[in-house]
């Protein structure tokens, strides 16, 4: 059955032989995608309910697989426009991205072997990052080492591996007439995408049993966790 599976293969923007040039116009081209689908919401939705409203004033986020930087700047911003402080770390592996981040607000880093100690930040989340991860032993790793690192809670998020998305996302790419190499790296995106249940059962295999998963509109899995819930 089309998408029971995920896919292998990996995304061009993932390859070694990237340059510089092509990984910063893929992030030009996402920027318009994010900007469509409102990327930063879930976290401005559910950040809020899961922490309260009191400890929300004040917030030290780490970003994982961050990208651009993109998340963290749109969420700065947010709470800012709320009277609240929320200061994000951005971490990436990929050289090329990191040229991209803000100044300052950087680290380089595998999400793997997050170089944190334990509690480091209050939240710790992921966006549209873990479908990059090769295999589920990864994927298990990544999740408790967000938990080990957080302090409050984690907020993962990642593709939701649908036919309904697939066929969105199709149709998004070509009517906008995005770069060919782009519009196979989206569509590939939800191919290596989430079911709830999976991540579900990687959870429970990183040990996170407070670990609360979710579809949000039909495009996104969610994965909220309080360690105080534990």
């Amino acid at each position: 059955m089309f998408l029971s599976q995920r896919a292998t293969q990996a995304e061009y923007l993932d390859s070694p032989d990237c340059s510089f040039q092509e990984t910063a116009e893929s992030y030009k081209e996402l920027a318009r995608i994010n900007r469509l689908f409102h990327f930063a919401e879930p976290y401005e939705r559910y950040l809020p309910d899961l922490l309260g409203p009191e400890k929300c004033r004040s917030l030290t986020m780490l970003d994982l697989g961050a990208g651009d930087g993109s998340l963290g700047k749109a969420l700065e911003e947010w709470a800012a426009s709320k009277g609240w402080d929320w200061s994000v770390t951005n971490l990436d592996s990929n050289p090329h991205v990191l040229q991209l981040c803000p100044p300052g607000k950087t680290v380089a880093g595998s999400v793997l072997s997050v170089p944190f100690p334990d509690n480091s930040f209050d939240v710790v989340i992921a966006n549209q990052m873990t479908h990059h991860l090769p295999s589920e032993v990864n994927v298990v790793e990544h999740f408790r080492e967000a938990r080990r690192v957080s302090r409050h809670c984690i907020l993962l998020s990642d593709m939701h591996r649908s036919s309904i998305l697939y066929s969105l996302i199709w149709v998004i790419l070509h009517l906008g007439r995005f770069p060919k190499h782009f519009r196979e790296d989206g569509l590939l995106s939800v191919k290596r995408g989430f079911r709830a249940g999976e991540w579900r059962d990687l959870a429970s295999r990183a040990g996170i049993s407070e670990a609360k998963v979710w579809v949000h509109f039909g495009a996104r899995v969610m994965l909220a966790a309080r360690k105080d819930q534990a």
